[in-house]
């Protein structure tokens, strides 16, 4: 059992809150510092949970909590002008707990996690905390803040945009870029029918030519509402002017409503030249910036979360070589790049930086009213999924496990035990490893095994002995 200093996370959103948790599931002590006094509980920000992230969280005690105080959505609708193009709809699975997305502001995700973090004996929150350097010393990170000097084993970096002390501990740039449109976000409060229980967005409606709308619902009868705006927007002069009331009043009519919150910004995408070297680690936003068409953001970083807690408590513990945190870099920098790949794409077609772009954006959408072919070539967003790691032949390795039940549990609640090895014949495990049956539905070659780390992503699908050997040489 580990017994040693805490891991110093910086940072306490939500993904540093999920990386504190998680690391307390493994028993690994935190020490969790923010720059800000305290807990600023202010507007929606990020508010589409995906399925999978709610498992995540639920492995902490916090998921089926944000699912069932969240709006759950499964049609997601796109328009241009007055004309409904195409809808997509999101099945349940049939075997996860929980729905395939469900939208909540992230200042009420932080209440619940905060409830959570509090009732950890082994994690400790400073607020009013800045760190001024970091330091990895080969055998231990040293963490200088406004308030003394830490000796830790690992660092997480969970600050943010604004992490440039972290960054600059692995030497790591943000390259990026930032798009010159801005973007007006107000929560509103408003009864709306029931039908507006949906994903909507709007290209070049006539209350907003020229640029987009897209409307979530949330809870408590509040709806999540962006706007494109123009480059020199002014929120205050909107406010002044009764603009604002007149924009919110096309959508919502003459109903009454309230503003529960609005902001301006603009989007950027960046990712951090490593998200890990040595004994510090960067997750969410502190070493990827994406657009937040399709959820990326916080879905990601709670993915960095998980694939960070693991690895290090498995150091720690001793359950796998020290290599195994270095591990983090290539998964979680991966999946990074293909998340700024797919959104950036998105913002190509939402906001086109030439003259050549609006043209196709113009005949695509032209086109789409009346020929269903040209609407795959919109692109208002593909939604988050989990990243399969590596390019592996077989499909499973590097997939995250189906969500399927077995000796009365869910696979992924074995998983996450710690390593789990699934097979039909007799297979030589370490202590702690679990066993199961590999599950019918799970296409499979005679005598195949499958070995599934503990963020439930296959590590290695091979016969039973290629995953005994698997367990003695990397995971003993």
């Amino acid at each position: 059992m580990y017994d040693g200093p805490p891991v110093v996370v910086v940072g306490n959103g939500p993904v540093g809150q999920t990386t504190a948790l998680l690391l307390a599931r493994w028993e690994i002590p935190t020490l969790v510092v923010d720059a800000h006094e305290r807990r600023e509980v202010v507007g929606s920000r990020s508010i589409c949970q995906q399925r999978d992230t709610l498992d995540i969280w639920d492995s902490v005690g916090a998921g089926r909590r944000i699912a069932e105080e969240g709006v759950t959505w499964r049609v997601a609708r796109t328009y241009y002008r007055e004309h409904e193009l195409f809808h997509v709809e999101f099945s349940d699975s049939g075997t996860s707990p929980f729905p395939p997305w469900v939208n909540i502001g992230q200042a009420r995700v932080e209440q619940v996690l905060d409830e959570l973090v509090a009732e950890q004996p082994a994690i400790e929150v400073r607020w009013g905390t800045t760190v001024t350097d970091v330091a990895d010393h080969g055998d231990h990170v040293r963490v200088r803040t406004d308030g003394g000097t830490v000796e830790t084993p690992y660092v997480v970096g969970c600050a943010g945009a604004r992490g440039e002390v972290v960054r600059r501990a692995i030497g790591a740039d943000f390259a990026g870029r930032t798009f010159d449109d801005r973007f007006l976000i107000c929560d509103i409060r408003c009864d709306l029918p029931d039908r507006e229980l949906e994903r909507r967005f709007h290209f070049d409606p006539e209350w907003n030519p020229g640029r987009q709308v897209l409307m979530h619902p949330c809870p408590d009868s509040t709806y999540r509402i962006d706007w494109q705006v123009a480059p020199d927007f002014n929120l205050e002069r909107e406010r002044a002017t009764g603009e604002l009331d007149g924009r919110v009043r096309r959508i919502v009519g003459d109903r009454p409503y309230e503003v529960v919150w609005c902001t301006v910004y603009r989007f950027h995408s960046r990712c951090a030249s490593t998200m890990g070297r040595g004994r510090v680690l960067l997750a969410g936003d502190c070493a990827h910036l994406v657009a937040p068409f399709g959820a990326r953001g916080l879905n990601s970083g709670v993915a960095d979360a998980e694939n960070a807690a693991w690895r290090i408590a498995f150091a720690l513990h001793g359950w796998a070589g020290p290599r195994v945190v270095d591990g983090y870099d290539a998964e979680r920098r991966a999946a990074a790049l293909d998340n700024l790949a797919i959104t950036t794409r998105t913002m190509d077609f939402l906001v086109p930086q030439t003259e050549e772009g609006w043209a196709h954006r113009r005949a695509v959408l032209g086109r789409a009213v009346t020929d269903p072919a040209a609407r795959a070539e919109i692109d208002s967003g593909r939604l988050y999924a989990p990243f399969r790691y590596g390019d592996a032949v077989h499909p499973a390795v590097g997939a995250i496990l189906p969500d399927l039940a077995v000796d009365g549990t869910r696979l992924r609640e074995l998983a996450r035990r710690r390593m789990l090895v699934l097979s039909n014949e007799p297979v030589a495990v370490p202590d702690g490893v679990r066993v199961a049956p590999l599950p019918p539905e799970l296409s499979v070659e005679e005598g195949e095994a499958w070995l599934v780390r503990p963020d439930a992503h296959v590590a290695t699908v091979g016969t039973v002995g290629e995953v005994e050997t698997a367990l003695r040489t990397e995971w003993g």
